[in-house]
């Protein structure tokens, strides 16, 4: 669990992704945990890495925490309704959108582009210009608020669902819905999938859906690859690298629809 932690850990800072998107096909189809009970594991290793990366975006002030704060309000709601659902939906349906949600990420890891360091407001341009009292950032403007809301709300409840901090959804909604540069909507969601993944963590932990001794490890072992992983980033061929991750998500996606097939 420790070793397989750290993969995902890796894995997960160099594509800018959850390490809960890994850790739940690991220990549900690698250790043979119920999908539940790996949820609310990948729950507490979302909280671990979004615990170590916030200080990072914050000292650099690349996050935008006044929009973090605004949307999390929302996000946490969702997250709770999501906590409340899961344990009244079956296994066999949790699978199922798990293996939906590979299979998304995957092709969208296909499509992708390497970003340019052009592309998006760099970090350091934006480390010396305090924010405002409005929502918006250095050099850009936060609009479509509504949209925003209706996004995180629904972010909070997958997260809480699947395990995955919601991440996968609040980027795409602050950057394609309310104009916020990728660099900055990835920093400000590694900010808030900690707290999204904390209120769901709590009624798994209230009902008896985390087990401590698969938690430990695998908590531990993300937050030392996620460490690893951003200081060896720099280093490796990232379309190699995706092209590898596709052939992980896409074998992880078959392995996941085939146990929805096979659970009663």
């Amino acid at each position: 669990m420790l070793a397989g932690g750290v993969a995902a850990g890796v894995f997960g800072s160099l594509l800018g992704l959850g390490g809960g998107i890994l850790i739940v096909p690991l220990l549900t189809i690698g250790f043979g945990l119920p999908l539940r009970e790996a949820v609310g594991v990948s729950l507490i290793c979302v909280i671990v890495t979004s615990g170590a990366a916030a200080a990072v975006y914050l000292e650099r002030r690349v996050a935008n925490l006044r929009l973090g704060m605004t949307l999390e309000l929302f996000t946490a709601i969702g997250a709770l309704v999501g906590g409340l659902v899961a344990f009244l939906v079956s296994e066999r349906v949790l699978a199922a959108l798990f293996s939906a949600m590979l299979v998304y990420v995957a092709v969208s890891m296909i499509r992708g582009r390497d970003l340019e360091p052009d592309d998006d407001i760099a970090a350091g341009s934006m480390s010396s210009q305090p924010f405002g009292l409005t929502l918006d950032g250095p050099g850009y403007a936060v609009h479509g608020l509504g949209r925003g809301v209706v996004g995180s709300i629904g972010a909070g409840v997958v997260s809480a669902l699947l395990g995955i901090g919601g991440g996968l959804i609040k980027v795409p909604v602050m950057h394609l819905l309310m104009g916020v540069p990728l660099r900055v909507a990835t920093a400000t969601s590694n900010l808030m999938i900690g707290v999204t993944a904390s209120a769901s963590a709590i009624i798994y932990l209230v009902r008896g859906g985390i087990d401590p001794f698969v938690a430990g490890p695998t908590a531990i072992g993300v937050f030392l690859g996620a460490t690893l992983g951003s200081r060896t980033a720099h280093r490796i061929e990232l379309r190699v690298l995706r092209l590898l991750f596709v052939a992980v998500l896409s074998w992880t996606a078959f392995e996941m629809i085939r146990r929805a097939l096979t659970t009663a």
